[in-house]
């Protein structure tokens, strides 16, 4: 699939991931709606790659998405990337941050795709991109929010996979592991196969340019991720 010259929206543009995949896809002839929560750092990307606009938004304000949606106006595709984490065992449970982390994996994912899908269903064309996680796959220690919100969007997007079949509107999910940004920069354990936003952001790209529903990245870890789920639960929680 070409992206010069298509018009994308892409949520959670001015850090880390979103903001080095808006400088991918400029560099890929893309035109661009950026959105994110902070104006100032929104304006100065859209200045920095020329071919793009900036519409800032909360993704957990309803009314501001819908403001947002129509101020973006018709476009041939949406990436949904915005992002909330943080580190969190279940023994230190803090209920405000796993519902502020839902809201922002989720939620605003919901909000976003409810307000754009009508418009490529009404014209029988659309591209939607849900960036999850490997996170997602499994349960994983210290995830209490931020993997069960990335669980639910990978289980969004398989059933838009199923519905949306034959209207002309393409789903995919992108799962990355491990990327240096000030979310995993929170961590304090060994993150394995950590990328750079630089190099992710091109992984994304590749996988917008096919028809591929699921793209995993980085190999082996994904492999590993994914396995995790067909062993017995008597050897994922030994000794638990």
């Amino acid at each position: 699939m070409n992206l010069a010259g298509k018009t994308y929206w892409l949520v959670g543009a001015s850090e880390g991931l979103g903001r080095a995949l808006a400088k991918e896809l400029s560099d890929a002839g893309a035109h661009l709606v950026l959105s994110a929560r902070n104006k100032e750092r929104l304006e100065g990307l859209a200045t920095e790659i020329g071919n793009a606009r900036s519409v800032p938004l909360d993704v957990t304000d309803l009314n501001l998405v819908r403001s947002a949606a129509a101020a973006t106006g018709s476009v041939d595709g949406v990436i949904y990337n915005a992002g909330a984490y943080e580190p969190m065992p279940s023994s230190e449970w803090e209920t405000e941050a796993v519902l502020v982390m839902n809201d922002v994996n989720y939620a605003g994912a919901v909000r976003v795709v409810g307000e754009i899908l009508p418009q490529f269903l009404k014209e029988g064309r659309g591209d939607i991109t849900l960036i999850g996680s490997l996170a997602g796959y499994s349960g994983l220690p210290a995830a209490i929010g931020y993997g069960a919100g990335k669980a639910a969007l990978i289980s969004l997007a398989e059933t838009m996979r199923h519905d949306l079949k034959d209207t002309g509107v393409v789903v995919r999910i992108v799962n990355p592991g491990f990327i240096k940004t000030r979310l995993t920069h929170k961590n304090t354990f060994k993150m394995p196969m950590l990328m750079s936003p630089e190099k992710a952001a091109k992984r994304v790209v590749k996988a917008m340019q096919s028809r591929r529903f699921r793209t995993d990245f980085p190999a082996p870890f994904s492999w590993f991720i994914r396995f995790l789920s067909y062993l017995p639960d008597v050897i994922v929680y030994r000794g638990k």
